[in-house]
């Protein structure tokens, strides 16, 4: 209820703001067209959500592929790439099970694969660990922790998962409905 979830969304172009801004690279993203905003959102951020949002019907393989055909790139040209990062994530032998055969965390993992697909300069996860056990959660902080350092890329995290908060570089309380720095 302090506002975490509305501002990632608005960070993440998908809610526009009442009043304000969002400025990236210089330009105001709300002031590009539907189509502008779909394509600056497939190639510039990569998205995590408290549930994973995996489509059902598809292999681990095939989700964490599915932004760059969406793209307009050819399944046989990005599932090298996805398998790449289902490794990376520890899920390389899991690459063909669907959803329902992986865990909690084994999906959740799958969403970061492919929250990266694209190569976003940014990833925004909202909760990401707010739907696994203690365990679990713990294996998804220390894989955010370790992509984001490796990658040198920025993640950005709203959490009430304190552990979780104090690996971050900067830490931003929302308080009611004002953002407050921290360290």
């Amino acid at each position: 209820g302090a506002g975490k979830s509305t501002l990632l969304h608005i960070l993440g172009a998908l809610d526009r703001p009442t009043d304000g801004e969002v400025r990236y690279g210089g330009r105001n993203i709300f002031k590009m067209s539907d189509d502008e905003l779909s394509r600056f959102r497939n190639q510039n951020i990569g998205f995590v959500f408290q549930f994973h949002h995996l489509l059902p019907e598809f292999t681990a393989l095939e989700n964490v592929a599915m932004p760059a055909m969406i793209e307009g790139r050819k399944y046989e040209s990005v599932k090298g790439e996805a398998a790449r990062l289902l490794g990376e994530v520890g899920l390389s032998e899991r690459l063909d099970h669907r959803p329902a055969e992986l865990s909690g965390g084994e999906q959740q993992r799958v969403a970061v694969a492919r929250a990266l697909m694209n190569r976003p300069t940014i990833l925004l996860a909202d909760e990401p660990s707010g739907n696994l056990d203690s365990a679990n959660s713990q294996i998804l902080h220390d894989l955010l922790w370790n992509l984001s350092k490796s990658r040198r890329q920025a993640f950005v995290i709203a959490t009430h998962n304190e552990s979780l908060a104090a690996t971050a570089n900067r830490i931003f309380r929302i308080v009611d409905g004002r953002v407050n720095a921290q360290g």
